[in-house]
């Protein structure tokens, strides 16, 4: 495991090899600082969770991978190079927000989106596109309420939609923010596997934030832990323990483990955090 307390660094530095390759990546707003001194490497075709509480800049990390949102100092590297807006190696899907119910967008326009969403104005896609638009729909199991406009679908049926809309284009990496917030416990099973199915069949890389470990325990390979301008990186059994969450969160925390699941129990770990130190969103 590598971790690091707040201005640390772990022994070494990342291989600059990687589908990602950030090293003593620094970010601050004004004299607030998220996170420093991230140095890590996520490999191709790896499955990599970012938890932490909320605030603690995992959104942010996103944006920075997107090119959103610039470093305060450090690097970050994506297959050798700088991020950059409108990247069409990278696949987002974002938080969860519901759509208006008399939008009149229909499933597979909404899918389209992620291949010419970028352009002004309207016209007939290619025969190709409309063939890389079908093959989506049926990796996310939509095909049956694409032609249905998207507001009038459920939250786990519009959740497919943008998952299928973020690997119509094929991304090598898929980044996720909060794809299970707000969706029922089915759904969130059903979307966990489409996405581990997108990383295993295609080798592609996937960034998975969540509030919740316990449905991505099938998929996950390592953990990155965000935390009071601390971080600790590493496999679940190595990061998520009584002993380094209670490093990083300057407070005693326990650890449960029953029937495949875990439930972590703090003390004063920040608002919308009761029993678990993981949060219920970031919009840092």
């Amino acid at each position: 495991m590598k971790s690091a307390g707040a201005g640390g660094r772990p022994a070494g530095g990342p291989a600059l090899d990687g589908a990602i390759a950030a090293q003593s990546a620094t970010l601050a707003f004004g004299a607030r600082r998220l996170w420093e001194a991230l140095t890590f490497t996520v490999p191709r075709g790896e499955f990599l969770v970012v938890l932490g509480p909320n605030g603690a800049g995992k959104t942010s990390l996103l944006r920075v991978l997107l090119g959103l949102q610039r470093l305060t100092s450090g690097s970050v590297l994506i297959d050798g190079r700088p991020p950059r807006r409108g990247d069409p190696r990278i696949g987002y899907v974002a938080q969860y927000r519901a759509i208006d119910p008399d939008l009149p967008v229909l499933g597979r326009d909404l899918v389209g989106f992620g291949l010419d969403g970028h352009r002004w104005g309207g016209g007939l896609r290619s025969r190709a596109s409309a063939a890389r638009i079908e093959e989506a729909l049926d990796l996310v199991g939509a095909r049956s309420y694409a032609d249905t406009p998207v507001g009038r679908l459920s939250g786990g049926e519009q959740q497919r939609l943008r998952i299928a809309q973020a690997l119509v284009s094929g991304p090598g990496l898929l980044l996720c923010d909060e794809p299970l917030q707000s969706l029922d416990l089915h759904y969130q099973r059903v979307v966990v596997e489409q996405i581990a199915d997108w990383n295993r069949r295609r080798g592609a890389t996937v960034i998975f934030v969540t509030h919740d470990i316990n449905p991505v325990l099938p998929a996950v390979n390592r953990v990155l832990l965000l935390a009071r301008r601390r971080w600790a990186l590493g496999a679940v059994d190595e990061v998520l323990t009584a002993e380094t969450l209670s490093r990083l969160y300057d407070a005693p925390v326990d650890v449960l483990r029953h029937e495949g699941r875990l439930l972590i129990v703090g003390a004063d770990l920040g608002a919308h955090e009761h029993e678990t130190v993981l949060d219920a969103g970031d919009h840092a």
